[in-house]
Parts: structure tokens; C-alpha cells; sequence
């Protein structure tokens, strides 16, 4: 799987992941603001409850956006999830 390549922090790229709208080098997955913080979590190797007590939410919560993440990215694990977000250039910072 090739992944796109844009920096995520750039509200235009921001913009475009949150509409699914095509990016610098090809098209991003339609993703909501909270997925993507999500996903910034699992990059930054963070556990479901680490990440829900950082975004104040349920970790069951974190739950169901981590298998909308996993589906929507084509990934069958965590780990692959990880990897397509650094390829996104969504890593945690």
C-alpha cells in the first residue's frame, strides 16, 4: 500500500483529510478531527486509555474510532495503523 505524504499540522492538509479531498500526492481517507487526534495517539505509541484520558473521552470510545480508522485506512492492526500515519506525516508532537 503506497501512502500519501503531506504534513497533517497544515490546516489545508487538515482540511483535506477531514473532507477526504485528494492531497498533495494523491488522496487521503475521509477522517473526522477525533480520528485523526486518534490516530496521532497510536503513532506516538500511546494504549486506548492513554489516548482517551488525553482527549477526554471513554476509552470504549477510542475503540470504535480505532476499528473506523482501521477500516477506513485498509489496516488490519495497530501497528499498520502506526505506519500509515507516518507516512501521513500525522505523527504526535
Amino acid at each position: 500500500m503506497e501512502a500519501t505524504a503531506f504534513d497533517i499540522r497544515d490546516p489545508s492538509a487538515a482540511a483535506a483529510a477531514a473532507n477526504g479531498t485528494p492531497g498533495a500526492h494523491g488522496t487521503m481517507p475521509r477522517l473526522t478531527p477525533t480520528q485523526i487526534k486518534v490516530l496521532r495517539g497510536v503513532h506516538s505509541g500511546l494504549l486506548n486509555k492513554q489516548i482517551a484520558f488525553d482527549l477526554g473521552i471513554a476509552e470504549a470510545t477510542v475503540k470504535v474510532h480505532m476499528t473506523a480508522l482501521m477500516r477506513k485506512l485498509n489496516v488490519r492492526n495497530r501497528t499498520q495503523a502506526a505506519i500509515v500515519a507516518q507516512g501521513l506525516a500525522i505523527g504526535g508532537s
